[in-house]
Parts: structure tokens; sequence; C-alpha cells
């Protein structure tokens, strides 16, 4: 009873259900050799919808305007005047490094020539980090750098050294 339940010609398929399987292999094969005489056509298209249109650049971007033109407006064969007839514009997605300066605060000290009495001179502006050598920006930018765009400080400090500033790890962290 094993070797008929579980034997060899229990694995073999009534011949009806073999020719009905392939048949039905037959037309999901026809169906993709259609699909494929589309499907060139429609990549073309694609294609160069892709390419006609890449995205335009936000507007509130500055603009650098730079003209390109020949020199002079005359033809040489005939001397006779060169006009416009329209022009091609191209934009291009371009960055400033931000750049590192050195802030110079100077602040005179004045005295009276007659009184001898004492100087005035104004007083000096107030510091995040009283004696230190960061401003404002440099502490915020390092604050964003680290917590929302997710930049060691190691690396920081290797971005400030290519700059020729050398800042310490622990300068930056402190």
């Amino acid at each position: 009873m094993q070797r008929h339940r579980f034997g060899r010609r229990a694995e073999s398929l009534p011949e009806d259900q073999l020719l009905l399987g392939l048949e039905e292999a037959e037309q999901v094969e026809a169906a993709g050799f259609a699909a494929e005489e589309v499907e060139p056509a429609r990549r073309a298209a694609r294609r160069a919808e892709r390419h006609t249109n890449r995205g335009a650049l936000p507007a509130h971007l500055p603009r650098v305007e730079t003209l390109v033109d020949i020199d002079g407006t005359a033809r040489p064969c005939c001397s006779g005047a060169r006009h416009k007839i329209g022009e091609d514009v191209s934009e291009r997605l371009d960055v400033v490094p931000a750049p590192i300066r050195a802030l110079v605060i100077r602040r005179p000290r004045n005295a009276c020539r007659t009184c001898e009495d004492g100087f005035v001179q104004a007083p000096a502006p107030a510091r995040l980090i009283e004696g230190g050598l960061p401003t404002d920006a440099l502490v915020a930018q390092v604050l964003v750098s680290k917590y929302a765009d997710h930049l060691p400080l190691y690396r920081q400090a290797q971005i400030f050294a290519r700059q020729g500033v050398l800042l310490d790890r622990s300068t930056l962290a402190n």
C-alpha cells in the first residue's frame, strides 16, 4: 500500500494535466513576447522624457550670470552686422564653501593730555564664551553639524584643518 501511495507511479501526472500546464506556459510566453515589442517604444519615450526635464533649480537661489559671446558683431566675409536671433540658457548648481575669517575688534583708549587723570575706553562686546576664541556663529555651526547633520567632531576638526585652522577635538567638545 505504501509503495502504491508513495511510489513512482504516484508522482506521475495524467497526460491531460500535462497538456494543460504546457498550454498555459505557452500563453504566458506569448504574452511576454508581445510585451517586449511594446517595451522598446515605452523605454524610448521614458528616456526622452527623462533627458528633456532634469528639474528646475529653485527660484530663491541667487543667480550669477555669465555671458559667453563671440568677438565682434561684424562678419569677416561681407562686413555685415550680426544680429541676435536667440540664445541658449543653461543653469548649474554651484556651492561656495563657507569662508573662515578672523574677527578683529579694536578698542582704542583715549586720554586727556591736560589732566592726565585717566583714560576712557569703550566696553568690550559680550562674548558667548568669556575669553574664548569662537564667535556665536562658529559655535552654532559646530552644534548644527554635530547634532543635526550627525557629523562627528573629529571630522569637523579635519574640515577646519583643510582650511588651515588647527582645532583640537577636545576644544570643539568644550
